[in-house]
């Protein structure tokens, strides 16, 4: 459900918007107005456009406002994807790093430059975004927040940091194994695949080593009775301890996202340009997750169904990015499937519905009670079904 996205942290963003905006002078207790302000202000879009990549078109230009508006209108995806452009630009434009931080930033520990890094990386996320749908304005945004700054290494990757030791921070995969017991899923076939006949040596990472050194996927959606963690490997423990970090934008992202701007013709340098980046991003992945040797490396990228070619270029930058993105970038992932067809998947075989993968979230079922025309204007325009495959305005 939407709906605890904007009672809790978007709410809360607004808050810290309206109480700066007030007037009130203690509000500077906490940093710079401005700065507390833009912060805020691209927080809530990240949060919007998550929402938005989800659902498709749901309450934006009217959400949040209170007894002004109970009954917000569902914009159109289109118009939110506008909104946020301004949005970030404008709260990029309003940090300044002179001026004091912000206080209690848990993130980013008040480092302005790197909210900016943040704000910027995430607009080019977006341009990208609309390669198939508008794709003049999605190069121009692109090409603008390419421009004023994005990630340039991974010691910028914008990381969440859960809490070893304090139970209402812990890492959620860590409470799903270790505090709930939740030994009923393990990493997907579609993943190990993929990766054990290249030894790629993430794949030790991303899931844990069986007896033997061998590392077990399990099927996906698969009505089975299953042995876990004996018979099937689970998340790897980089991933599922307390305090293990939630990547939301990371360096090897960037020269994936570069590699297919050169390959789509967003900037110059063609296929040349979409290699280098491409070899570039496999190997800050790598180093991410501290795997990385020059001898072992070499041998991936010369493999045949790694090499870059022309032919399948796209392809490949695609399917990599999306092996980089396992669990932190999985949203992200999902939205370049549907956009772009790749990697090119297979649907599992007892999925409950038989039409495919879902493309899309459907609105919380109290919608067309609460907001019942605005809903019902909403699901006409998914052609007056609100089920898992109405299509993304941006998707493929």
């Amino acid at each position: 459900s939407f709906s605890t996205w904007y009672t809790g942290p978007l709410f809360d963003l607004q808050t810290i918007i309206n109480y700066n905006n007030s007037g009130n002078a203690s509000a500077t207790g906490n940093g710079s107005k401005d700065n507390q302000i833009a912060v805020a202000r691209i927080l809530k879009a990240w949060y919007f456009l998550n929402l938005t990549d989800r659902y498709g078109d749901i309450p934006y230009s009217q959400a949040l406002k209170g007894d002004e508006a109970f009954s917000p209108v569902y914009d159109k995806q289109q118009d939110i994807y506008t909104g946020l452009f301004k949005e970030l630009t404008e709260a990029v434009a309003q940090i300044n790093e002179s001026d004091s931080k912000v206080v209690g930033d848990v993130m980013l520990n008040g480092d302005m430059a790197a909210w900016k890094r943040f704000a910027n990386t995430l607009r080019m996320v977006m341009g990208l975004r609309l390669s198939k749908v508008d794709a003049a304005k999605g190069k121009a945004e692109y090409t603008a927040a390419l421009t004023a700054g994005v990630i340039t290494a991974n010691a910028q990757n914008i990381i969440y940091k859960f809490v070893t030791g304090d139970p209402n921070n812990y890492n959620p995969w860590y409470n799903n194994y270790s505090v709930s017991f939740r030994n009923d899923y393990a990493i997907s076939t579609t993943v190990t695949d993929y990766m054990a006949p290249k030894n790629d040596p993430r794949l030790p990472v991303y899931a844990e080593v069986l007896a033997g050194g061998v590392v077990k996927g399990l099927a996906p959606g698969r009505n089975v009775a299953v042995n876990i963690p004996a018979a099937y490997s689970r998340i790897g423990s980089y991933f599922r301890s307390q305090g293990s970090p939630l990547v939301l934008l990371s360096y090897a992202q960037v020269l994936f996202m570069k590699a297919e701007a050169a390959k789509i013709g967003y900037t110059a340098g063609g296929d040349a340009e979409a290699e280098m980046n491409y070899k570039e991003a496999i190997k800050q992945s790598w180093m991410q997750y501290g795997v990385f040797a020059q001898a072992a490396y070499d041998t991936y990228i010369a493999l045949p169904a790694i090499a870059y070619n022309a032919a399948e270029g796209y392809k490949k930058i695609m399917t990599e990015k999306w092996v980089h993105g396992y669990l932190n970038h999985s949203w992200e992932a999902w939205n370049d499937w549907r956009r772009t067809g790749f990697p090119v998947l297979t649907p599992a075989a007892d999925a409950v519905d038989a039409r495919g993968i879902p493309l899309r979230l459907g609105y919380p079922a109290n919608e067309s009670t609460l907001n019942g025309s605005n809903y019902n204007a909403a699901v006409a325009n998914l052609g007056g079904k609100d089920d898992n495959y109405g299509k993304m305005w941006w998707a493929k």
